[in-house]
């Protein structure tokens, strides 16, 4: 017999352990109760009358099955174990780690200079936002934030909501093809496309830039920036408005969305759910306006939010955020100052290129700050933002040394993935994957 015809080794390839999804004969009452959501403050008559339904179901009667890793609808390598009742779901277990990229982990070895090319590749569909939050936390430590020259923090905001447009679009995208919609996913990369052309005129590459850096910005804007962006605004209004006619009011896009994957307010706060997902529930919750940051106080925007909770909300939020977001970039290009992009603090600035070749203080200057890095004094902090997918957090706990002792993200699509079970509880199995879809998951910053 080979390795490979032994029994033990196939389970052992597939075992996760504790986080799998255990037969309803291996579970008291009080466990199948968690998993219910009975720890989301039930009252005790809620509690028993789940409990009641619960109980009634047979070992014969139901089965779990596996969707993901490998589903090309799981959005990356989401494992999903379901519980059925014929086409039911009973339970469902979302099994999280098969990237296994120890990012956290990794910020500790990188100096706090080499930390943005570490965050802006956990949520690699906004990868902006992630160096935005993690250059605001180091910005707070060293206890420069109130220094950051105005044309880099307006800079900053324009790049943020052109991601958030970029990100959102391509859910549109993603969206539509999970679903059925096929053309949507052609139209969705087209207009995303535009994005990330802009995107790499201005930081060089399409995606994980490193450009938001502490103390501002890699480089300013280049020439011919304004009218790329504007390019970019004449062109989405019809493409948003072709979008509302191929599905908005299309009568089977509404079929496949409408009350499905629903949640209530009171589940999604108490689960920790933030963004799309929260507004959908009614809750006006969005960080630019709650607790500002930058000059978000200064735009005038509404926060889009929905009534019922369900997937047709979370698609609708998302559609017309982008709309919201291109009325916030008009404003950015109107009140767009001049001036420094990054600040001219020589523990934290390198030098300008061109005195690199006219100084050997320059070069010195240019080569300690890019190896060593710069000294953080001592303290913690945590500083969070809106991102596409909610509130992305940073905390970082400084020793004094040039690299962070402990850094975690407090990132949303790790905990908006938890929203799931309490979606598909007594859907049908084929409505899992629009779950999934509404709650856009992005697993590069769920397995960090």
């Amino acid at each position: 017999m080979t390795v490979l015809d032994d029994p033990s080794f196939a389970s052992a390839g597939t075992d996760e352990g504790g986080q799998e999804l255990r037969s309803r004969s291996e579970l008291t009452a009080k466990e199948l109760l968690r998993e219910a959501g009975a720890v989301l403050r039930m009252s005790e008559s809620e509690a028993a009358a789940l409990a009641d339904v619960q109980q009634d179901i047979g070992e014969d009667q139901s089965m779990i099955i596996n969707m993901g890793p490998q589903h090309p609808s799981t959005h990356g390598v989401l494992r999903l174990m379901l519980e059925l009742q014929g086409e039911t779901v009973l339970r469902c277990k979302p099994i999280i780690g098969y990237l296994h990229t120890g990012m956290e982990k990794t910020a500790e070895q990188l100096t706090f200079m080499q930390g943005g090319t570490n965050v802006t590749r956990m949520d690699y569909l906004s990868p902006l936002n992630n160096e935005l939050v993690f250059s605001l936390a180091v910005e707070k430590l060293l206890g420069i934030d109130g220094d950051i020259p105005e044309r880099a923090v307006w800079m900053r905001m324009l790049l943020s909501e052109l991601n958030r447009m970029s990100s959102h679009i391509l859910f549109l995208a993603t969206n539509g093809m999970d679903i059925g919609a096929i053309s949507m996913m052609l139209y969705g990369w087209r207009e995303r496309e535009e994005v990330l052309r802009f995107f790499q005129k201005v930081t060089g590459l399409r995606m994980n830039h490193n450009f938001i850096r502490p103390g501002g910005l890699a480089a300013d804007l280049p020439p011919g920036w304004r009218d790329d962006v504007l390019d970019i605004l004449e062109i989405l209004p019809a493409r948003l408005d072709e979008y509302d006619t191929l599905m908005t009011g299309q009568p089977i896009w509404r079929e496949r969305l409408q009350g499905v994957g629903v949640i209530t307010a009171r589940e999604a706060v108490a689960l920790g759910a933030t963004g799309p997902i929260l507004r959908s529930t009614g809750v006006p919750w969005d960080l630019r306006r709650d607790i500002p940051y930058l000059r978000y106080d200064e735009l005038e925007f509404d926060v889009v939010v929905g009534s019922y909770g369900d997937a047709y909300d979370r698609y609708a939020i998302r559609l017309n955020e982008v709309r919201e977001s291109m009325r916030i970039v008009y404003q950015i290009l109107d009140k767009m100052p001049k001036g420094d992009y990054r600040i001219q603090d020589k523990k934290v600035t390198p030098p300008p290129r061109a005195r690199i070749d006219e100084s050997m203080e320059a070069l010195i200057h240019h080569f300690k700050i890019f190896t060593e890095g710069f000294k953080v004094p001592e303290g913690e902090v945590y500083v969070a933002i809106e991102s596409p997918r909610g509130e992305i957090g940073c905390y970082i706990a400084s020793d004094g040394s040039s690299k962070p002792y402990r850094m975690h993200m407090r990132a949303p699509s790790f905990v908006n993935i938890q929203s799931m079970p309490h979606m598909m509880r007594g859907s049908l199995v084929a409505d899992a994957v629009a779950v999934i879809s509404s709650v856009d998951p992005v697993l590069g910053e769920v397995d960090r």
